[in-house]
């Protein structure tokens, strides 16, 4: 790859971030280091994604996370979500839902769909702040607004559980459809489950039938147990068919 220098980095276009992060991850890599450490806040985050995923070099969650709070420290909201996560998983650093939620706090309050979804579930589940299910509506809202697809999920769930606001399963059943065919696989199988209920169960099977292929492990294996002790016998046999467990 050519030299580029730092200042070349900084006027850079979007198209020609792209066309370098798209080049050759072994290439990429010792140059975004360099650029990381001249100060380039961009850098400093995709570097420190870079180590945290393994690309372009063996995995380094513990070399991750520094540049990464480098990064979120002059501002860059995809930093800021990254070491939220790092602090929720313990990637790199001692788990710390109060720090993890700081993070997510301070990339939604800035705009950023994610840094919105992973607050607002905080606010939902009480991680490391007091629950506060209002907030996490309205933070749910402004995600799922800026089209944030799992946020809408979120909202089915709220709907359908009557989490503040009046119950309405016509209203989560019509955020579960648009999670479902936006892709979100919790959404796909809240969506199959009531068009089950509703007694579309040809529908519901293909709208399961699509989960895995998406889902985490821990997710299917829940699903699976579902429909295993589902009414209807269509969905009781297709728990038989589908895998179990994924990779």
């Amino acid at each position: 790859m050519e030299t580029i220098s730092t200042q070349q980095f900084n006027q850079a276009g979007a198209e020609d971030f792209a066309r370098i992060l798209a080049g050759p991850a072994h290439e990429a890599l010792p140059w975004l280091a360099t650029a990381a450490e001249h100060g380039v806040a961009e850098a400093q985050f995709h570097y420190g994604q870079w180590l945290l995923q393994g690309k372009g070099a063996p995995r380094d969650p513990e070399q991750a996370v520094p540049w990464l709070r480098k990064a979120a420290d002059t501002g860059h909201v995809h930093a800021m979500n990254l070491l939220g996560r790092c602090y929720e998983n313990a990637w790199g650093i001692e788990h710390d839902m109060m720090l993890a939620t700081y993070w997510f706090r301070r990339a939604a309050e800035r705009g950023l769909d994610w840094g919105m979804y992973n607050y607002a579930t905080s606010l939902a589940l009480g991680r490391g702040l007091k629950t506060d299910r209002a907030q996490a509506l309205q933070w749910f809202r402004r995600a799922a607004d800026a089209g944030h697809i799992k946020s809408l999920n979120m909202l089915g769930g709220f709907y359908e559980d009557g989490w503040e606001v009046e119950a309405d399963e016509a209203a989560a059943f019509d955020y579960y459809r648009r999670a479902a065919e936006g892709g979100d696989f919790r959404g796909q199988f809240n969506y199959a489950r009531l068009l089950a209920a509703r007694g579309h169960v040809d529908l519901a099977a293909q709208w399961m039938r699509r989960v895995p292929e998406t889902a985490t492990p821990a997710f299917w294996a829940q699903a699976c147990e579902f429909l295993a002790g589902m009414p209807q016998q269509e969905l009781r046999a297709l728990a038989a068919t589908l895998p179990r467990h994924l990779d």
